[in-house]
């Protein structure tokens, strides 16, 4: 609570969302919805260093609707939080293990508007049992609202918040069963029985949200027992310099288009004095596809697409071997364990960094 309090003080776009919150399991067949929950973490980050007091809070409606020009859609967020269950590990009154459930959210107000305005408050209170795991968390995540708002996928924020809870530990891991797995995920249990279906539906599409838009990367090992994997284990890796502004600099864009952006398929506006050849107005290329090969190149980079293109694009108009050779020099042997389309993210990310620093030349 008193980092909550000292981050709210920042007025920044980092908030912090206690660890034993993060660590909450849902009821075997219950989640919440993307919706759901973004709005509860909006309510952890309007709380703030308050969270754990037993007090009403308060939030604007306009801050959860966002974009939405209604209201209509926060009455069923609001009753999804009060019905859905979560649970921990706990001790009977005889001192036995025991499975607790219990509610986040005891009460909530929303104000109706008679004239059919769409402004208004809302106010709530956390209930005793959710208090409790917030004042007596002694680890918390810090989560950036601007990406919490951004994911698309229930299960990339829940990811998302896991990887910020473990990223500065010493050991950034996170390893469960199949059963914990979806526990963790709010997975219910006729969804993606098949491993193969829930690694496609829902890790891969997670990891794409997670390392486009949070400021470390994730990856996982499979543990099988024969041919069925048993255990999954995700590794959490902070970003370097350069992929942590080009992160900024996507949560700073419009959500139209991240997709395309994410899958190399977007078009971008290149000015006429980065083109090769005078133009009268801005031309319009398509982004460069990932690289064929699996380096960096060597020498001149002049000859070599898209690493050319890229820096062309987002290289504020310096020349490229300058700006290829600073990145040599900034990567060293890192840079031989890069390839692919992390390659192509960690070069992109270096442009835009080299000409945020100096300029235009």
């Amino acid at each position: 609570m008193r980092v909550a309090h000292a981050l709210r003080a920042r007025d920044g776009e980092e908030f912090a969302k206690p660890g034993n919150l993060v660590e909450v399991r849902f009821v075997k067949g219950q989640s919440l919805s993307l919706t759901a929950s973004r709005l509860l973490a909006l309510m952890i980050l309007t709380a703030g260093g308050d969270a754990w007091r037993p007090v009403a809070h308060k939030m604007r409606k306009s801050d959860i609707r966002r974009g939405h020009k209604g209201n209509e859609r926060i009455a069923d967020m609001l009753e999804e939080l009060h019905r859905t269950l979560f649970a921990i590990d706990d001790l009977s009154w005889r001192g036995r293990k025991a499975t607790k459930r219990f509610p986040l959210i005891q009460s909530s107000r929303e104000e109706v508007e008679e004239d059919g305005g769409e402004r208004g408050w809302i106010e709530w209170e956390f209930t005793p049992d959710a208090r409790r795991l917030i004042k007596e968390s002694e680890t918390y995540a810090v989560l950036n609202r601007q990406a919490v708002l951004g994911f698309r996928s229930t299960y990339a924020l829940r990811l998302y918040e896991m990887g910020a809870l473990r990223i500065h530990r010493r050991q950034s891991t996170w390893r469960g069963d199949m059963t914990a797995l979806r526990a963790a995920f709010g997975i219910a249990p006729e969804l993606y029985k098949d491993f193969a279906q829930l690694r496609r539906k829902v890790l891969e599409r997670a990891k794409a949200e997670i390392d486009q838009l949070a400021h470390f990367t994730v990856d996982w090992r499979e543990i099988r027992r024969g041919r069925a994997v048993v255990e999954i284990e995700f590794f959490f890796l902070p970003k370097d310099a350069p992929e942590q502004l080009a992160t900024v600099a996507e949560n700073e864009r419009h959500s139209a288009g991240r997709r395309a952006r994410r899958e190399y398929a977007v078009e971008v506006v290149v000015p006429a004095t980065a083109l090769p050849e005078p133009a009268a107005v801005p031309a319009r290329v398509k982004a460069p596809s990932p690289p064929a090969s699996d380096g960096f190149p060597e020498g001149s980079i002049r000859w070599s697409k898209p690493f050319a293109e890229i820096a062309r694009v987002h290289g504020g108009g310096w020349d490229l071997d300058l700006i290829a050779g600073a990145y040599r020099e900034q990567m060293g042997e890192r840079l031989t364990k890069l390839s692919g389309a992390k390659l192509v993210k960690s070069w992109t990310g270096f442009c835009q960094a080299f000409a945020a620093r100096r300029g235009r030349p």
